[in-house]
């Protein structure tokens, strides 16, 4: 019978959720963007008078800058895949076991996934200032910036961020 259309499935259904569910948190990863580039404003941050302050390079040393929270975006991501891929397996009782497993584990791995991607290399570069005193400043290592090298040092609207002159 050609002419009846023919109804998903559930199971097409949650899959189908399941992997919209996930395609729209990998979308929304990707506009949480944070920055800790001596090159990087935030909108907020445009047009205010910041102070600054002149000083030499004392030492650079490599940092890896971790973020502070997860978006949850890699756990959510990562147990509707997982509970797709387990609703796979199985029949009965022995279905709904392997899509919770596997959503569990798939939430798990997306979380470890997201944590190693929200890694940046960065410098911890410790400055002599002109008057005397030495201040240390973590950000991205976008900037090379070396030992006896003048600097400013850029402090307001935000946290302070090194900048060669």
């Amino acid at each position: 019978m050609a002419g009846i259309p023919q109804v998903p499935s559930s199971r097409r259904l949650r899959q189908a959720a399941a992997l919209g569910l996930a395609a729209a948190a990998l979308a929304l990863a990707g506009c949480a963007n944070q920055s800790a580039s001596s090159s990087v404003y935030t909108y907020g941050q445009a047009r205010q008078e910041q102070t600054v302050r002149y000083g030499t390079v004392q030492s650079v040393r490599p940092v890896v800058i971790q973020s502070d929270r997860s978006s949850g975006v890699g756990m959510v991501s990562g147990a509707a895949l997982g509970g797709v891929a387990g609703s796979a397996v199985g029949g009965g009782k022995g279905k709904t076991l392997t899509t919770i497993g596997g959503a569990l584990l798939g939430g798990l791995a997306g979380n470890v996934i997201e944590k190693q991607i929200d890694k940046t290399q960065g410098l911890e570069i410790t400055v002599l200032l002109d008057g005397g005193e030495t201040r240390v400043v973590v950000q991205e290592a976008d900037v090379p910036l070396s030992v006896g090298q003048r600097v400013q040092m850029i402090s307001g609207a935000g946290g302070t961020r090194v900048a060669p002159m």
